[in-house]
């Protein structure tokens, strides 16, 4: 049975009795029917998150009119944060990348084999090495060397390409580039990066190499949104893989690679099915 189109809503407010029911109230007045709901109540900080996506067939607002009865109905009065998504609003993702093609060519090829539910308009890079792996997927690619005294300039010709784009988030696969605070502010909590490391150990050029000299006994990788604090922002997903004495410096290099991609699919597969939730730095991510 084909599934019918969808409206996601994520809120965050404060905790208060009646949220869930007030809401689910809300969609079956209206003839919605329910097909996930998810919950977690922050009891330190008095603070309810909730995710809620309803079938749109049969419902009774037009879909243009839902988010313009929800604020004033049940946003405003209960303090709500809320955010409104259709599933059939297919998000636009454009791909930052440098030298290093596994982060890429993974994305690719899950896009590819129909799991990541998204499109791919465009693939910016400082280098001309990944200009020949978006050929294979036939992706428009730009190539925007950054230095020191150009990064204002690149930063806003790349702003540019994505505008022009219509791109709604942006993944760094291995981008070794700090984008600077005013680009970030363009897409708040939707730039998603990947760190070579289990966050906060060992960053730098060469984490591995590091990792193998203090003798560790995991490595890890960390997928989070990116904000002006360096490396510092909201962590989607994070995993960490055995390792031992036997592993030379070239293997730990391969298994932080594959490592890598597992956690940015991951971080980034939640974002498209609109999983994640942002508040105080900290993200909860919905099963």
């Amino acid at each position: 049975m084909p599934r019918t189109e969808t409206a996601i809503l994520r809120i965050h407010c404060p905790d208060q009795r009646g949220i869930v029911a007030r809401v689910t109230d809300f969609i079956h007045q209206n003839h919605g029917n329910v097909v996930a709901l998810d919950q977690y109540t922050n009891r330190e900080e008095g603070r309810f998150f909730m995710r809620v996506e309803w079938e749109l067939e049969g419902f009774l607002l037009d879909r243009n009119d839902i988010g313009t009865v929800f604020g004033p109905l049940l946003g405003k009065p209960l303090d709500m944060y809320w955010d409104l998504k259709f599933s059939y609003k297919i998000p636009r993702m454009g791909i930052f990348v440098s030298k290093s093609s596994h982060c890429l060519y993974d994305l690719l090829a899950r896009y590819e084999a129909g799991e990541l539910k998204v499109e791919i308009p465009v693939i910016i890079s400082n280098h001309k090495e990944m200009e020949r792996v978006a050929k294979q997927f036939d992706i428009p690619f730009y190539h925007i060397p950054v230095n020191k005294g150009n990064k204002k300039e690149q930063e806003e010709k790349e702003l540019e390409i994505l505008k022009n784009h219509r791109v709604d988030f942006v993944v760094l696969a291995r981008y070794m580039q700090i984008l600077s605070s005013e680009f970030v502010a363009n897409f708040p909590n939707s730039v998603i990066n990947i760190h070579h490391s289990f966050l906060p150990a060992f960053a730098g050029a060469k984490p591995y190499h590091a990792a193998h000299s203090r003798g560790v006994k995991i490595i890890g990788a960390t997928s989070h949104y990116v904000t002006s604090d360096l490396d510092a922002g909201p962590i989607i997903d994070q995993d960490v893989i055995r390792i031992s004495h036997h592993d030379s410096v070239e293997s730990l290099v391969q298994k932080g690679k594959d490592i890598e991609k597992i956690v940015l699919s991951r971080a980034v597969k939640a974002h498209l099915d609109r999983k994640t939730l942002v508040y105080n730095n900290k993200t909860v991510v919905f099963a």
